[in-house]
């Protein structure tokens, strides 16, 4: 077992909450309707997930979500759970800036003020390691602690469209909420 899901073992008393339960849930929901649509439309989107179920920022028809997201139920209740796990999630981000600053730091330490610039070498090669690390790393951190790949009896309930406008822009973005509910 490697040290993520011996970690993830320790925490299971707060990964099992209902809170987190869910919101892993529907996490893994989130990435596997990513993964499906991605290969039907080819527009860029980023989604963010929480206890009651998921929003997606892109500009694409409500059908085709829907359909996606309800396919990707289906095929991760079907025990399909590499669809839980998504290269560019934020866990794999959150992970690689943690990683390549606490680099950066070790290289700092005991530098005095004049040494700092003579240090960068050390700071930069640190800092690549870092970064080739992370992934591996935000990815097993996705299959055992901010997903969980068993939907077990998560259902979806609704999938709306809403468009926003951010400030200073012109044309609108596209967010589907789509809504799930479980135990």
């Amino acid at each position: 077992m490697n040290l993520i899901a011996s970690l993830a073992s320790l925490a299971r008393p707060v990964l099992t909450l209902p809170l987190v339960r869910q919101t892993r849930r529907n996490h893994s929901l989130e990435h596997a309707t990513i993964h499906l649509l991605s290969r039907r439309v080819k527009v860029p989107m980023a989604g963010r997930s929480d206890q009651t179920g998921f929003v997606l920022f892109g500009n694409i028809p409500t059908t085709a979500v829907e359909a996606a997201a309800r396919d990707a139920l289906k095929r991760l209740q079907s025990g399909e759970r590499h669809l839980a796990i998504h290269p560019n999630c934020g866990t794999n981000l959150v992970t690689t800036a943690f990683m390549v600053t606490v680099a950066a730091f070790i290289a700092s330490i005991g530098a005095k003020p004049g040494e700092r610039w003579s240090r960068l070498p050390l700071a930069m090669a640190l800092s690549m390691i870092a970064l080739f690390a992370s992934r591996p790393i935000g990815m097993e951190l996705q299959r055992h602690i901010t997903t969980d790949g068993d939907p077990a009896d998560t259902e979806i309930v609704t999938v709306t469209q809403h468009d926003i406008r951010l400030p200073m822009s012109k044309t609108p973005i596209t967010v589907h909420r789509v809504e799930t509910r479980s135990s």
